[in-house]
């Protein structure tokens, strides 16, 4: 017997790589005759441009840039080795994400994605002329504003003045001019890796989706959401390209709306983009069982999740998948129509979220190690059963 464990990182907590050992640990104490095989994924949130520097044996190179709430941040890129030679790949949450924003200072009004323009700028400067940006976990939301700024780009108000490079500063927005932009931008191709269901605005717009989950009060989601509106009109206006429902346009706060129409960059499934560096395909089809993990499962699992992606990619080769999760929300069990045969919770305890993070590694093992006991009790019955079987139909 063959599983593949096939993980995104518990966020804030543990990244795929540690979720997948310790799932790996529970099960080998339960069976430790099964074959295990770790597969981590990434879906260009945490992890992603050092994930895919190992997988490709390339390298990160390590940059200081400006982070989410303006104070210097250790941060990197990566460029990638193997058959995408050449190729860089910046990864929005080392300069902008949620991590990186203080608890006691995440007001998504107030955050910039400068940072991963000065990223972007930094790999230019290697020589690269294609990047990939993974957009995911973002503690921003000011629509890719901060980050064309640190390209050349000028984002101005009524009297000629470059506005704040946050979420506030689109309220003030009236000027788009990409006359100073670095020239290099138009000599490369910059691919986004990103969630094509979300979108810049409307009632499924961005700040109303994932604004709360960055700090954002209600009275704080109705006025990002109102600051996106107007940047969609007037890059609309100035730019001449319709952001407000573009699949993707709604990344990571509106960064991937941002880097469409002031870059020239392609939105693109970061799935398309990123698993066939991870072979999942044919490593699912070479296990007779798959996990898979996320830290929270609910809802937004099934709006391009790791999670529904592998139980979708699993259920098309008639293998069954379980989830582990740190916390189960509302509507989980809508994962069952992605091919996800059951999910647990790794939660061991009520305990206060400090608690949760510290014991996350062990919680993760010892649930593991449960549900593969569970597993192997009902692998036994099948085989029961079907050896009754076959006395019944010989005595008859």
């Amino acid at each position: 017997m063959r599983i593949l464990i096939a993980p995104s990182g518990y966020k804030e907590c543990l990244d795929a790589v540690d979720v997948a050992k310790a799932i790996a640990q529970g099960i080998r104490r339960a069976a430790p005759y099964i074959e295990v095989a770790e597969l981590p994924l990434v879906d260009g949130g945490e992890g992603t441009a050092a994930t895919l520097a190992r997988v490709t044996c390339g390298d990160v190179v390590p940059v200081t840039v400006t982070g989410p709430v303006g104070e210097p941040v250790e941060s990197h890129f990566a460029l990638l080795g193997g058959s995408s030679l050449g190729v860089a790949v910046v990864e929005l949450a080392a300069a902008a994400g949620l991590t990186l924003v203080p608890r006691d200072c995440r007001d998504p009004r107030l955050t910039t994605s400068r940072g991963v323009g000065e990223l972007i700028k930094a790999a230019l400067d290697t020589g690269a002329r294609h990047i990939l940006i993974g957009c995911g976990d973002s503690g921003v939301n000011d629509g890719g504003v901060g980050l064309a700024q640190a390209l050349g780009a000028r984002l101005l108000d009524r009297e000629g003045n470059d506005i704040p490079g946050c979420g506030l500063g689109l309220d003030l927005l009236d000027r788009i001019d990409l006359s100073g932009l670095d020239p290099r931008i138009a000599e490369t191709r910059i691919e986004v890796a990103c969630n094509i269901k979300n979108l810049l605005t409307g009632p499924e717009g961005v700040a109303r989706v994932y604004g709360p989950q960055k700090g954002a009060s209600p009275e704080d989601v109705e006025q990002l959401a109102a600051a996106l509106d107007r940047y969609a009109d007037i890059i609309e206006r100035d730019v001449g390209c319709d952001v407000r429902l573009i699949p993707g346009g709604g990344a990571s706060g509106g960064v991937g709306a941002g880097l469409h129409a002031l870059l020239g960059a392609e939105l693109r499934s970061r799935f398309d983009v990123l698993l066939p560096h991870f072979d999942l395909d044919n490593q699912i089809a070479e296990a007779d069982l798959v996990i898979s993990a996320e830290g929270g499962l609910d809802s937004k699992t099934v709006r391009g999740k790791i999670p529904a992606e592998v139980g979708d990619r699993a259920r098309a080769l008639g293998i069954p998948t379980i989830v582990l999760a740190g916390s189960i929300g509302t509507d989980a069990d809508v994962v069952r129509l992605h091919g996800v045969a059951s999910f647990f919770s790794s939660m061991t305890a009520p305990s206060s979220l400090e608690d949760a993070i510290s014991h996350a590694r062990h919680d993760i093992a010892q649930v593991a190690e449960n549900v593969m006991r569970t597993f192997m009790v009902g692998m036994s019955l099948a085989s029961q059963i079907a050896a009754n079987q076959r006395r019944a139909v010989a005595y008859a």
